[in-house]
């Protein structure tokens, strides 16, 4: 991997991004609405917004990147581009770390503006500190980026993109405790649970939530980590210059 062309890759994906204001307000935006409809619906029920906006914080942001980023990279093999980029010394390794700039950029300023919507516009509050609730949601947006590298690896259209939302996202959503807490599950599901990143996120964010520090937030953010890291070194040996 080459540091120049890994940078040169993220400079080309963020001129691109700059040219769709569509793509842009979906990222920066569309969290946030969708975390003040969730807040308003639940205006006159006392505690509930500050019960589940936390894993509601961790999830839509994750969803959102998830889509973007896959659609965006098949996009890219199936315009042709990825295979004349692939005719230059630009590696896969260097697309694929020059895409998780470009997007970890994103992400981080989606989660920034969404965590700051939710606490100063839509009073939610926590016990722990928003700095933290800010570095959760960071993490399980580039997460959903990640995943969403991989999962464009494997499609051949934008709808079968959007197809792997059922196997790869839903899943996550019902099983990562935010409907119910994981110990409460049934074995088999909680096992499954176990190995779904997104538990661990949810897990982090009601650390935070309820005040905990040190291992109780951190443990799981590095489980989600290992997992980016996973997604990513597997999107990079699965790439394909064009869609057969």
């Amino acid at each position: 991997m080459n540091g120049t062309r890994t940078l040169a890759t993220a400079a080309r994906i963020l001129r691109q991004l700059s040219h769709d204001p569509r793509s842009i307000a979906l990222m920066l935006v569309a969290p946030s609405l969708l975390v003040g409809l969730f807040a308003w619906l639940f205006s006159e029920q006392d505690g509930v917004f500050d019960s589940y906006g936390p894993p509601i914080l961790a999830l839509f942001p994750f969803i959102i990147m998830f889509l973007i980023t896959s659609i965006t990279t098949l996009r890219e093999r199936r315009s042709g581009t990825l295979e004349r980029l692939m005719t230059t010394p630009l590696g896969k390794a260097d697309f694929i770390v020059g895409y998780a700039l470009a997007f970890g950029l994103m992400a981080t300023l989606q989660a920034v503006v969404t965590v700051s919507f939710a606490v100063w516009v839509c009073g939610l509050d926590t016990e722990g500190p928003v700095w933290q609730l800010g570095l959760v949601a960071v993490t399980d947006a580039v997460l959903g980026m990640a995943l969403g590298l991989l999962a464009s690896a494997f499609a051949r259209t934008e709808f079968q993109a959007v197809q792997f939302m059922p196997l790869i996202v839903f899943p996550q959503i019902l099983l990562g405790g935010l409907f119910m807490p994981r110990e409460d599950m049934p074995d088999v599901l909680y096992a499954i649970s176990n190995v779904l990143p997104l538990s661990y996120a949810i897990d982090a964010i009601n650390a935070v939530t309820a005040g905990d520090e040190g291992w109780d937030v951190y443990g799981p953010l590095l489980v989600v980590a290992a997992f980016l890291l996973g997604s990513l070194i597997l999107a990079s040996l699965t790439l394909r210059r064009r869609t057969p």
